[in-house]
């Protein structure tokens, strides 16, 4: 859901409490539309950050630290000129709009105390965030906005900064309980309830506006004119309530998920309850940590998949290729199987050379490789000897029969092929930060699917690279590594693992290298079956339930001479079947 005007008073309250009065350590701009503020505290630090992306505007904090790009954009050097060691003051947010702003003393260039504000416009497509000093003039914004792109409000440096235009809606907090009530009575349209409520109220969310109508008038769509009076007394109450909730803070972070598989749904502050048993309610510690569940690893993902978006669209072409190749070689190779036909054919032209005349179009023979030794019409070329015909059959079938050799290994190395291009694609799924991209995009340079030279361009900010595999610990103390690609795959299992380690991979399906550190002990039931989950959950059967997964001490895993990254062979293992939880496999991973 888009991040409504509640939510977002209910999470400022809370970053206020935590972050005023700290200072503006550093900042980052790990994206284009993205800003991290690090904050020094009496009792430790925070990051901030503010996010004025069109999918997933929001401002929470953080834990993880952001990679950033090794030359910091011009706004970022802006902001650090302007605010870095500046005291934030507050953090506060108008009644019921998408805004934030950050209020901060700091010093100018002559040593001058002075003040300056952040403005954080999170309005979908419309977010910006802007820097602008005491006097009100624009300093400047992430992204700046001319007379072209708007001819009603413009945001450029030396420009005053004006609040975006208030929406045509009632504002809940500055209507008395009357004035809604009367709204409620007199609308008389054919428009549904939830509709309604979200075109005459600000600062509420379509969900909220569904849920206050169901809970009103038990559906949500039904429409103004036909609400009784007593659903109409409902829907003022629940108004009233909402703005109480509101006036007192009574707040709680609400994360929706799917009851079946356990998949987030959506985020709010109050309980969701028009969806029956089909969603779960769970409650957040807070705002900043919902936020943080619902968006970061969503937005993460996505992040990686923009970066990655080159290397995927070549592999995805390499691997179509690949299986339009292997086709057309299977139909062939099904062709070949027929061949014995032109031997037959050879062998009976030779047995009857004395009948055939030079010439001819076609001879007829009996064919005594049929028991019935029925009568056979043979096509014959007339440039040709009789002779020279029954070479010519034997040439075909000499062809299919090298055809067969050739394609089938040609098929058998194509399927391998193809085999490696669907786990560098689950590879570039499983990545977790540009490191591991790097580390990715090198491997496809080596085994050729990515030229050098355009790897060149695309590296030439990269950081080293050296990635680290996933890191668990299971509940009995023992650790796990799982490989992000094939690279890591290779040199966990080949080159870090002792040989007395074991070794886990799902059985035919795409996925990490997982390995158990035994360290001299001997694993229990509950870290062999631990690891056999992470293996389950880092593969293409993540959603699967009773996943295959194959086990083996390190020393019986081989890697053939000339193989691509991250395959290997093994003969000696035992089978495991698991269903992988997402919420455990977290609860198991090692920082």
């Amino acid at each position: 859901m888009p991040l409504d005007a509640v939510c977002l008073l209910a999470a400022v309250r809370e970053i206020n409490d935590t972050a005023a009065g700290g200072r503006i350590d550093k900042i980052y701009q790990p994206e284009r539309d993205e800003i991290v503020l690090s904050i020094r505290l009496m009792r430790g630090g925070v990051r901030l950050m503010i996010s004025a992306g069109a999918n997933a505007p929001r401002l929470h904090f953080i834990d993880a630290q952001r990679e950033n790009p090794a030359a910091p954009p011009m706004f970022c050097m802006l902001l650090r000129k302007h605010l870095q060691g500046a005291k934030i003051c507050s953090i506060t947010s108008p009644d019921l709009e998408r805004m934030v702003t950050i209020e901060c003393d700091t010093t100018d260039e002559m040593g001058v105390q002075s003040k300056k504000y952040l403005a954080c416009e999170l309005m979908g497509k419309y977010s910006n965030i802007i820097l602008y000093g005491a006097d009100g003039r624009i300093i400047d914004a992430v992204r700046r906005i001319d007379g072209d792109i708007s001819g009603k409000r413009q945001v450029l440096p030396g420009l005053f900064y004006h609040q975006p235009p208030p929406q045509d809606k009632i504002n809940l907090l500055e209507v008395s309980s009357a004035g809604v009530a009367a709204a409620v009575y007199a609308a008389q349209d054919q428009t549904p309830a939830d509709k309604w409520l979200l075109g005459h109220f600000k600062g509420i969310s379509p969900l909220i506006c569904r849920e206050l109508a169901a809970r009103a008038c038990g559906e949500t769509g039904k429409p103004m004119c036909e609400l009784s009076r007593p659903e109409r007394e409902n829907l003022v109450r629940e108004l009233a309530h909402l703005v109480e909730m509101i006036q007192t803070g009574d707040f709680r972070p609400y994360l929706l998920t799917h009851t079946e598989d356990g998949s987030v749904f959506d985020f709010t502050f109050l309980p969701i309850l028009q969806y029956g048993n089909l969603v779960q309610n769970k409650e957040a510690p807070s705002f900043s940590q919902l936020f943080a569940e619902f968006f970061e690893k969503k937005s993460n993902a996505e992040r990686i998949r923009r970066r990655a978006q080159d290397m995927i669209r070549t592999v995805t072409n390499a691997r179509d290729r690949l299986r339009r190749k292997l086709a057309t070689q299977r139909q062939e190779l099904r062709k070949t199987q027929d061949r014995d036909k032109y031997k037959r054919k050879g062998d009976l032209i030779t047995a009857n050379l004395y009948q055939i005349e030079r010439g001819a179009r076609k001879v007829k023979v009996i064919d005594y490789y049929d028991p019935e030794c029925p009568e056979l019409e043979i096509e014959l070329d007339i440039r040709l000897s009789p002779q020279g015909n029954a070479q010519k059959y034997f040439k075909l079938y000499n062809k299919a029969k090298t055809a067969e050799e050739k394609l089938t290994e040609q098929i058998a190395q194509g399927e391998d092929d193809l085999e490696y291009l669907e786990s560098v694609l689950e590879s570039i799924a499983e990545a977790e930060n540009l490191t591991d991209l790097a580390q990715i995009r090198e491997e496809l340079v080596t085994t050729g699917y990515l030229s050098a030279k355009q790897d060149k361009g695309k590296r030439r900010h990269a950081k080293p690279v050296s990635g680290k595999p996933f890191h668990y610990r299971t509940s009995d103390g023992f650790d796990v590594f799982a490989g992000k690609n094939n690279t890591q795959n290779d040199l966990l299992t080949l080159k870090t693992a002792f040989k007395s380690d074991m070794w886990f991979h799902t059985q035919k399906i795409h996925g990490s290298h997982v390995i158990l550190v035994c360290d001299g002990r001997e694993p229990t039931d509950l870290a062999m079956t631990e690891a056999a989950e992470i293996a389950a959950y880092h593969s293409q059967a993540r959603s699967s339930a009773m996943v295959p997964v194959d086990y083996s001490q390190v020393r019986n895993i081989k890697k053939p001479n000339g193989a691509k990254p991250g395959m290997v062979i093994y003969h000696v293992y035992k089978t495991a079947y698991v269903t992988p939880s997402e919420e455990k496999i977290a609860k198991l991973r090692a920082e």
